[in-house]
Formats: C-alpha cells, structure tokens, sequence
C-alpha cells in the first residue's frame, strides 16, 4: 500500500507493541509519544531529563493509553554497558520491543570549521548518530523476535545536502542517513524486520527556532502533522515498501515523497 494521504483519517492499530521513542519530551518526539500511545502502544519514553518524562507519562496516563514507561539516559555520555542496561530494563519490564523511533538530537554550534570545538562536535555525534547504532543495536534481540518490527530514522535537509556553518550536527544527519541504508540492505531477506528515514522539513518546532532564530515558524507545519506518516511506517507498512527515504514536507503537499534508501544492487561493487 501507499504512503497514506497527509490529511486522511489513518487507524493503525499499534496494540500490544511495544514502541521506543528516544527524544520523547521533544518537539517531534512528543507529539510521536503521544500519538503511539494513543494507537494503543506502550511507549518506552527516552530522554534526558526526568521531569519532563513525568510530564509526559502523567499525560499518557490522563488520556486513558496504556501506561508507558520511563527511560532516563545522556546519550552524550552513555557508553556500551549503559546501553546493554536499557536493552535489561527493558527485557525486565516488557519483555519485547517491536520499534524504535529515532528522534533525539542535539543542534551544537554553528559556524566555520575551525570555531567548532572538538568536545562539542564529540556531543553531536554521540547524541546523534551513535546512539541510534548503540541502542538499534542493542534492541536487536527483541526487534528480530518481533513478529513485525519497525526502526524509523530521523533525518535533516542538511544531512542530505550540507552547507557551510552545519558543521557536526549536518554530518552526523548525513551518517544516520548511511547507517538507515545499511540495515534497509542488511534487513532486506528479513520479513519481520522494516527500517525506513524521514526527513521532516521546515516544522514548527524548537529546533528550527535554534537554527532560523529570526525566522517565522507561525506557517509552518506542527510535529503533530508527522504522525500519521510515522504510525504508518511503524505498523502499516508492507514489508515490500520498507528501506524507503520519504520527505515529509513533499509528503504533506500530496508530492511523490519516497526514494530507496539502497540504490540499484547491481551497480553498487561488493566488497
């Protein structure tokens, strides 16, 4: 089946799955949360900051979903072992794991190469492009016991067509961008197992008020339109329409929005 359309009415039926969103509390990772949770998912909330999870999860609890449960974690500073203890909690509380949405990621500085700090440009990088592997990985038991299982990446305009000044936080959106491709190949003979990206364009959200400070977001899109996009990658999607890059901004415009992540197999040399 198709993407569906941007403003149709879409019931996917996400009961008894259970769903990681990393960024929870976010601009785009809230709304995701809420809108799982609301298809009748246990949401497993990421985040850095406890308060606003709580929010979150007194949120979920209030309108009637199915209680979430709470995942504290830097991943500016998370090394292996803390990411074999989440794939623990996680065993413990729920047992499986049948999808992962990538939304955390941290901006840094913007600016000429040679003003960016090498700490900093650590930060964005294990915030946003080793985590995903880290916790992809570590998920993986659960993912391939899953019946149907989904990953969904978060990608940037920028990652996909850098630009002078985006420094470390273009080029870890261009690596997650490599490492969707890479498990969309690896997961190809793998029926259970879908992995897709989503570039979601100009959104009214925090992050684009960081990286156009002056610009006005009154007309752009809410995060909250994303979400029928994401339910239908997480639990609509045909195994045979998995591995795609979709544009969500073509998306929302009723455009062709989706590409293959791998191009053709037969001109890509093995190594």
């Amino acid at each position: 089946m198709p993407l569906p359309a941007a403003h149709a009415p879409l019931a996917v039926d996400l009961a008894g799955r259970a769903i990681l969103i990393t960024g929870a509390a976010g601009g785009l990772g809230r709304p995701l949360a809420m809108a799982c949770a609301g298809a009748g998912a246990t949401v497993v909330l990421h985040g850095r900051v406890v308060r606003k999870l709580e929010a979150l999860y007194d949120e979920i609890v209030a309108a009637g979903h199915p209680q979430p449960t709470i995942l504290p974690l830097d991943l500016s500073t998370a090394g292996s072992d803390d990411y074999g203890h989440v794939a623990g909690a996680i065993r413990a509380q729920l047992g499986r794991l049948d999808g992962i949405v990538h939304t955390a990621n941290v901006l840094g500085s913007l600016g000429p190469i040679e003003h960016q700090a090498f700490d900093a440009w650590l930060k964005v990088l294990r915030v946003d492009l080793v985590a995903a592997m880290a916790l992809t990985r570590a998920m993986m038991p659960f993912l391939a016991a899953s019946a149907d299982a989904s990953v969904v990446f978060t990608l940037d305009t920028r990652g996909r067509a850098p630009r002078a000044y985006w420094g470390a936080y273009a080029v870890a959106k261009a690596g997650l961008g490599a490492l969707a491709a890479i498990l969309a190949d690896e997961w190809e003979n793998r029926a259970n197992l879908r992995v897709n990206a989503v570039v979601p364009g100009p959104i009214n959200s925090p992050l684009r008020g960081q990286t156009h400070p002056g610009g006005d977001r009154a007309g752009l899109p809410n995060p909250a339109a994303l979400a029928p996009l994401y339910l239908h990658l997480l639990g609509a999607q045909p195994k045979a329409e998995s591995g795609m890059l979709i544009d969500a901004g073509a998306w929302l415009e009723g455009h062709v929005a989706s590409t293959p992540l791998v191009g053709d197999r037969d001109s890509t040399a093995r190594p």
